[in-house]
């Protein structure tokens, strides 16, 4: 990674989270690029998970900013006190003087003690200490078997794009785990048979 420069995009959001206390990592796309150090395709958004239990602690720390949740499908207001709960788990948040495009995306992640919890299934857990890892200028990104698994559900051709070039981010055990948590949904999916021939 070394001579890797962080995109203007990624560079951005760490500066606007800087002021938050609140532990936040890159998900998405992006986590597996960041992950790679190097940019394989074209990203539309940056996606941040943090978990639901500092939502609040977040909410505060940027106080100055604007919120929408995402509720049915559409973007709405997210009221200050109010406390999101399953299934919301999407929320945009937009620095003061910033216009609508310069939203970032955050994804509210659950856990239980020191495991990470997966929204559509909570019988799917990571310990945190494997949830997460190191990326370049020390910024922390969500592991690429997590990133895969809620890519999992209906893959897109990027989706796709980035299963194939994180293989060689995980390790077997790492493609066990995420094969055993996608079998549980769909036994037969594509990636489950793929991971099958990778070992």
């Amino acid at each position: 990674m070394q001579g890797f420069v962080l995109p203007p995009e990624i560079a951005s959001v760490s500066s606007a989270l800087q002021v938050s206390t609140v532990p936040w990592a890159i998900a998405g796309g992006w986590a597996i690029d960041l992950a790679l150090g190097q940019v394989t395709r074209p990203h539309h958004d940056v996606d941040v998970a943090v978990f639901r239990a500092d939502q609040a602690t977040l909410r505060a720390e940027l106080a100055g900013w604007t919120f929408e949740m995402v509720r049915d499908g559409e973007r709405v207001p997210w009221p200050t006190g109010v406390l999101l709960e399953p299934p919301v788990f999407e929320i945009y948040g937009r620095p003061p003087d910033a216009g609508p495009a310069s939203a970032i995306e955050l994804l509210l992640d659950d856990r239980a003690g020191d495991e990470w919890i997966y929204r559509r299934d909570p019988a799917v857990r990571r310990p945190l200490k494997l949830a997460q890892r190191c990326g370049p200028a020390g910024i922390q990104l969500v592991a690429p078997e997590i990133v895969l698994l809620c890519k999992s559900k209906a893959p897109r051709a990027q989706d796709e794009h980035d299963f194939a070039v994180a293989l060689e981010l995980m390790d077997a055990e790492a493609r066990a785990w995420l094969r055993s948590a996608i079998a549980r949904m769909e036994s037969r999916h594509a990636w489950v048979i793929r991971l099958e021939r990778a070992g």
